[in-house]
């Protein structure tokens, strides 16, 4: 690991300046370290914004909920208004990772974690000695994964440069409860919707067309100088009727093969609203927006669910070795569905 400037930053606002001239954010660490060690990150500079206290806590504010960026994921997870009102929320990142890392890893720094493709992860400090193929790491070397038949690549949004995903629990479950992202800036605050903050890889290419740089790279919004302050979440009868399924191999520290998050409103027995997003599939939490259009005023049976679950996932396209995720998260959603609407 090289050396860098250590820097304890007390304000949002040193923050920002910290950023804008090129320093890295520390909140709970628990990427950032993994990131310098293996490479994937060369700074000289690491701001620790850990003590911003304005950047922490959760506070109801008439129907919605403010996350403070900084806030744990285990404060999160066993917040009695998160639990009430977003329980989805709570679920995911009880989901997350080990309780140990919980207790450091922020919910900022959650949505921010970078994919678990191993082709990415190498050990490689120097940015020429990859030991394959890998666009994110050095520009226009390839992508290993593709052909790699690894079962844990993009159905949706990926380009031939990249089929990686995004990891995060509880970024799938803020983009179903359309929850909106707080970011200060250097000249001026701004909010975006979650679904939008995240890049899958077509996303990315069309966010880079017409400028230099390395497309591959491009997986949020953030700017230099940018600081996510906050996470909005409305709360609405869907939020409290969601909830958040996590498939993995094993049921401690691990990543996703697919999971899916649920927010739905009932009239009697027909659906009223409903949302629909899943994780571990794309560079981002992938919103079924068709699924969603077709469930409205159905009534809750399997073969009606599965019709509008199996027309949203005809749009994927699975490199080798992940044509089964399709099937898979079909059924999770299923059952996540069942789940947030009391009927499983």
């Amino acid at each position: 690991m090289r050396d860098f400037a250590y820097t304890r930053v007390e304000a949002v606002a040193e923050a920002t300046a910290q950023s804008a001239n090129g320093a890295v954010l520390l909140a709970g660490g628990t990427e950032l370290l993994n990131w310098l060690r293996l490479g994937i990150v060369d700074t000289d500079q690491v701001a620790d914004i850990s003590r911003v206290d304005e950047l922490r806590g959760i506070v109801r504010l008439g129907e919605t909920l403010r996350v403070g960026a900084l806030t744990t994921l285990n404060e999160i997870g066993d917040s009695s208004l998160v639990q009430q009102d977003a329980p989805v929320l709570s679920q995911a990142c009880l989901k997350a990772a080990s309780a140990q890392l919980r207790n450091l890893a922020t919910i900022g720094g959650n949505v921010l974690q970078k994919t678990r493709c191993p082709y990415f992860r190498a050990d490689a400090p120097g940015s020429k000695t990859m030991p394959w193929p890998c666009n994110k790491r050095v520009a226009d070397s390839g992508c290993a994964a593709r052909e790699s038949g690894y079962a844990r690549l993009a159905l949706f949004g990926a380009t031939e440069l990249c089929v990686a995903t995004h990891p995060s629990d509880p970024a799938v479950a803020l983009a179903v409860l359309d929850a909106r992202i707080e970011i200060i800036g250097r000249a001026q605050s701004r909010t975006l919707a979650m679904s939008d903050f995240l890049l899958s890889q077509q996303d990315a290419r069309r966010l880079a067309a017409g400028r230099a740089g390395n497309e591959a790279v491009l997986e949020n919004r953030l700017e230099p100088g940018d600081v996510i302050v906050a996470f909005h979440i409305p709360l609405d009868a869907a939020a409290r009727s969601s909830a958040y399924l996590k498939v993995r191999e094993r049921a401690s520290y691990e990543y996703a093969m697919v999971s899916a998050a649920v927010a739905v409103e009932l009239d009697v027995a027909q659906v009223r609203a409903v949302r629909i997003a899943l994780g571990s599939v794309a560079q981002k939490p992938w919103r079924l927006t068709r699924a969603e259009r077709a469930l409205v005023g159905m009534r809750l049976e399997t073969t009606a669910i599965n019709d509008a679950l199996d027309a949203a996932l005809a749009e994927a396209s699975p490199p080798q070795g992940n044509a089964f995720k399709v099937r898979l998260a079909r059924t999770a959603v299923h059952r996540t569905l069942m789940t947030a609407a009391g009927l499983a």
